[in-house]
């Protein structure tokens, strides 16, 4: 699929732009509701499915169809995410006004991560055949540890990314508000939220070479594996906020994106094999199917008991 620079330019002003609107909405740090963060989530989704159509009326449904296949399996790795944000958050106590600003700027470096993983991900994928093998059984690798080391995460602030920026820049224990640089006693330094921003962006580093493959499994187009990311990664903050109360309830969500990610592997594997490339309706199915089983199983293995049956328990 060729694109011409100016339609890359055209799609980066306009996420520039929802960018811009978003910030100035968000200037004054108040606390997120659930209801602005719901409003926003809509707008977010609307706008990623709206883009799949528009791809619909230029290049035809295989191709739209290819992109809505990315865009469902980067949201659904992107949830991921809001369970380490959570972590992270909790971890450095940070304040509820400040977490947009933080997961702000998360997202910035989150699509600049992804852009140049991506450029670079095809340019080894259409050069070197093997690099497909390679790919694919670090995403069945990356699923296996989803699926049985889900909960043997690193303390935020072990992290070795933390650690070094820490040695190499100045830095503060507390919050100034919603400043990453102060100074104290006439030195500049970095504060407690540049570090949380550090952590943010060191994982989401980490997220993006698994979800940056994955999407590769399905297409080698630079503009549609990366159209597929950004417009996933918009919702990110408004997600955060919408499931941030609900996570308790996914218990079982990570066994569905290591079957996923373990998916996406065979299928980048296969491609390189006389079976060739899963057609695009079967990938669709497979991410749906398995999105909605890890969830519905969550939600009811983690469903409350009943109010009736806790009164005749307590009789």
């Amino acid at each position: 699929m060729a694109v011409s620079w100016w339609v890359w330019a055209a799609l980066l002003l306009a996420i520039a732009a929802m960018l811009a609107v978003d910030l100035f909405l968000h200037r004054d740090n108040h606390v997120i509701g659930f209801r602005e963060a719901a409003i926003w989530s809509g707008i977010w989704i609307a706008a990623g499915l709206l883009f799949g159509v528009l791809l619909w009326a230029w290049q035809g449904g295989d191709v739209a169809a290819t992109y809505y296949a990315g865009y469902l399996i980067e949201k659904a790795l992107s949830v991921d995410n809001v369970f380490v944000f959570a972590l992270i958050f909790s971890y450095f106590a940070v304040p509820a006004a400040l977490q947009h600003k933080v997961l702000f700027w998360g997202v910035i470096g989150a699509l600049v991560f992804r852009l140049v993983f991506i450029f670079v991900g095809v340019g080894l994928l259409e050069t070197f055949f093997w690099t497909a093998y390679l790919f694919g059984a670090f995403l069945i690798y990356t699923g296996y540890q989803m699926a049985f080391r889900h909960g043997a995460q690193t303390p935020p602030d072990r992290n070795p990314v933390v650690r070094l920026v820490r040695r190499v820049i100045p830095t503060d224990a507390n919050y100034h508000g919603d400043r990453f640089f102060t100074r104290v006693r006439g030195k500049r330094v970095a504060t407690l939220l540049f570090v949380v921003l550090v952590a943010v962006e060191a994982t989401d580093l980490i997220f993006a070479i698994d979800s940056v493959a994955a999407v590769l499994a399905i297409t080698t187009s630079t503009f549609i594996v990366w159209t597929a990311n950004a417009f996933a990664i918009l919702g990110l903050r408004s997600l955060y906020f919408c499931l941030a109360g609900l996570l308790r309830r996914f218990i079982h969500l990570h066994y569905g994106l290591a079957v996923l990610l373990a998916f996406a592997g065979v299928k980048l594997i296969l491609s390189e094999t006389p079976v060739g490339k899963l057609p695009i309706p079967v990938t669709l199915g497979v991410i749906v199917g398995t999105i909605t089983v890890s969830i519905v199983w969550s939600l009811r293995s983690s469903r409350e008991p009943s109010s009736s049956v806790a009164g005749q328990s307590g009789r």
